[in-house]
């Protein structure tokens, strides 16, 4: 009966490494270059078997700790390139934590693909144009990227100066309270209203309902339903955390929430029931970079995940390139490469100037780079620091 059971096994087991034959091959593939490749990299010590997740900590707080203790130790010195090795039991990971190296990622466009990390949201959201790839995502990208127009936008205005004053009048019920109140639940229902109310508008659902029409082998009823879902809960929950962390920062720093007051003051004066116009938006530059700061401080989503679909060449100063191989996940930190101090004089305060004309123009561009870059930035960006 044991071997009867035995013997099952082992055929089940023939029958998977069969059927993930290639996957396999390719996998031993990358592990055997990287094996290689690590030599010239720095990381956090590995164990057999479960590699540095043996070191990671269970407590999100001291996890986050430790992340940027390993940063500040593999990254920072003069003899780093910006990457980082991981090994996730036996499988190698990059980190890259450095503008200049991830702005050769960003600029790619086969190296588009999403790491399987992102696997489970399919469950919840689909396939849409956050996980995506190949074809499929360059067509949906090219159909929705009108609809972000900043023409289209403002026809959105009246919406969020509406949806704003639903919230301003909110809050000031609670604004004569003497106890804390948790504001992010607020800021929530606010950003979940606007987007509700913009799903349902021509420049969105509507195209596309009008692109199926003419493309109904390419966009389903479900290819719809995947679109409207992802920008729900992309630009729902990513845009309360970041307006709820700006008026965090605003209330942590008295002098600067004062010059964001006197800026609005000087631009709508004693009239305090006019909504503000696309003139008006141009005219707030203080709080335009006190709402960069704070996404570079907390950014939404604090690093990305791709699978390479072909070999990368990362340049380091003192050793021969580093060959990051097709198969490869690599991990883009942004967290981490909009704190580094060669182009953020206090990297770890919250400093709008940061974000004065003079000082942007004088650092690379990819070291701040809150909704990603390259063709596959996201395209709610325009969106998002609109309702912001």
């Amino acid at each position: 009966m044991i071997s009867a059971v035995l013997i099952l096994v082992l055929t089940y087991l023939l029958f998977v490494f069969y059927q993930k034959r290639t996957e396999l091959r390719n996998f031993l593939n990358v592990r055997r270059i990287c094996l290689e490749e690590f030599e010239k990299v720095p990381g956090p010590p590995a164990v057999p078997i479960l590699g540095s997740t043996w070191y990671f900590k269970s407590d999100p707080v001291e996890m986050t700790r430790l992340a940027q203790s390993w940063f500040n130790e593999y990254t920072l010195s003069p003899n780093s390139n910006g990457l980082i090795k991981f090994w996730m039991g036996p499988v190698p990971v990059v980190s890259i934590n450095r503008g200049e190296v991830a702005k050769i990622i960003f600029d790619s466009s086969t190296n588009i693909t999403k790491s399987s990390q992102y696997d489970k949201l399919k469950e919840w959201i689909g396939d849409g144009l956050l996980i995506s790839t190949g074809s499929k995502w360059k067509f949906r990208r090219k159909m929705l990227t009108q609809t972000f127009h900043f023409a289209v936008l403002k026809e959105y205005q009246k919406i969020f100066g509406a949806q704003g004053k639903v919230l301003v009048d909110v809050l000031k019920l609670r604004a004569n309270n003497t106890y804390q109140f948790d504001i992010m639940p607020y800021i929530k229902r606010c950003t979940l209203d606007i987007i509700c109310e913009d799903t349902k508008r021509l420049a969105f659902l509507d195209y596309l309902i009008k692109s199926q029409s003419e493309h109904p082998e390419i966009l389903t009823d479900e290819g719809i339903r995947e679109e409207v879902d992802t920008f729900m809960f992309e630009g729902h929950d990513t845009t309360s955390s970041g307006i709820t962390f700006a008026i965090w920062f605003l209330g942590q720093h008295p002098e600067y929430q004062q010059r964001v007051q006197d800026e609005l003051d000087e631009i709508f004066g004693d009239d305090f029931e006019r909504q503000p116009n696309s003139e008006d938006i141009q005219k707030m530059i203080f709080l335009e970079q006190c709402i960069k700061e704070t996404l570079r401080l907390t950014p939404p989503v604090p690093f990305i995940s791709r699978k390479l679909e072909e070999d990368v060449l990362i340049p380091h100063t003192t050793k021969s390139p580093v060959l990051l191989p097709a198969g490869l996940n690599v991990m883009i930190n942004i967290i981490s490469i909009m704190k580094d101090a060669r182009y953020f004089e206090k990297p770890y305060e919250f400093f709008p100037d940061h974000f004065t004309p003079e000082r942007v123009n004088s650092r690379e561009a990819f070291a701040f780079v809150p909704f990603s870059a390259g063709p596959r930035n996201c395209i709610g960006e325009k969106w998002r620091r609109v309702v912001s």
